[in-house]
């Protein structure tokens, strides 16, 4: 299976000024680009060439997971962001108040997160299988795959997400690129995670119980409206 370079969702001038151009095409189509073309070498003729990618980074070590991961985080990435309007869903902002207690907590207790990595790498927003977030730091191309949580959120602190536009000021980056956060995205991660874990259930449910019989009702209005 080759692996192909993500599109942009916007133009590369749609995030100026809090993210210029020349950041995004070289974010993009050298490093995002650099890292699915190596991935592609390293996989040829290893048991990892037919798989999924989440797969890969999964069960992959070295420079094959590096690669691997490394993709998948920039392509959460540069969906994660924009320049349009966007709000958390009801079910987003429900979770973030009764882990955080507001909006504004967690914002700042991500922001904290991403200012305090020391050297390159991401921090994640995840959620795991009791349907609690997660707020991790991550060095280099780790990822919450890795941990069997679900990602719903990421920043990239590696340098090279601002130097172009920052320098050394990772905290400036970091509150910009908050204003551009795609609540939307996000909101459609975790309704990914809430509808997966509701099928997964189903298969799973005993035959006569309530909570079935609801998930039951569930799945057939789902195919009625669908």
């Amino acid at each position: 299976m080759e692996h192909l370079l993500m599109e942009l969702p916007y133009d590369y001038d749609a995030l100026e000024p809090a993210m210029s151009s020349e950041t995004l095409r070289y974010h993009h189509d050298k490093h995002h680009q650099g890292y699915v073309n190596k991935l592609n070498s390293l996989i040829k003729g290893t048991e990892y060439e037919s798989m999924a990618l989440e797969d890969i980074i999964k069960q992959a070590d070295g420079a094959i997971f590096n690669n691997a991961s490394q993709v998948f985080n920039h392509d959460y990435f540069f969906k994660g962001i924009t320049r349009e309007k966007t709000v958390p869903s009801t079910e987003l902002q429900s979770l973030i108040g009764a882990t955080y207690g507001s909006m504004e907590a967690f914002r700042k207790a991500f922001l904290e997160k991403a200012t305090g990595v020391f050297g390159s790498g991401w921090v994640w927003l995840s959620i795991d299988k009791e349907k609690k977030l997660q707020l991790h730091k991550m060095c280099n191309a780790n990822s919450p795959l890795r941990f069997g949580l679900f990602p719903l959120m990421t920043c990239d602190v590696w340098e090279h997400a601002y130097y172009i536009d920052y320098r050394n000021n990772r905290p400036e980056y970091l509150e910009k690129w908050w204003d551009m956060v795609n609540w939307q995205f996000v909101s459609e991660n975790l309704a990914e995670f809430t509808h997966a874990t509701a099928q997964k259930y189903l298969q799973e449910c005993p035959e006569s119980t309530m909570v079935c019989d609801y998930l039951d009702e569930l799945q057939n209005n789902e195919r009625i409206e669908s």
